[in-house]
């Protein structure tokens, strides 16, 4: 029997209650507490992408969102 490392797990959406697999990174940093070239990431599926942006864009937290590796946004 083999042990399941954290890479083998499926990502899912970092909203809150939501498993649906994650297929956006939206990477952010506080630029009052976080040096101006670090990345924190919050997953989100597609039907979250736009109120967990929405968030942190409202915040001035928001740097990127790109695809996460292996999803089918990358195909569109």
């Amino acid at each position: 029997m083999s042990i399941p490392s954290p890479a083998d797990e499926a990502l899912v959406c970092s909203a809150r209650g939501c498993r649906a697999a994650a297929v956006w990174a939206l990477k952010w940093n506080n630029p009052r507490l976080h040096d101006a070239d670090r990345r924190k990431t919050w997953l989100a599926c597609a039907e979250h992408r736009g109120s967990l942006g929405d968030f942190l864009d409202a915040r001035g937290f928001l740097r990127a969102v790109t695809p996460v590796p292996g999803s089918p946004t990358l195909d569109t």
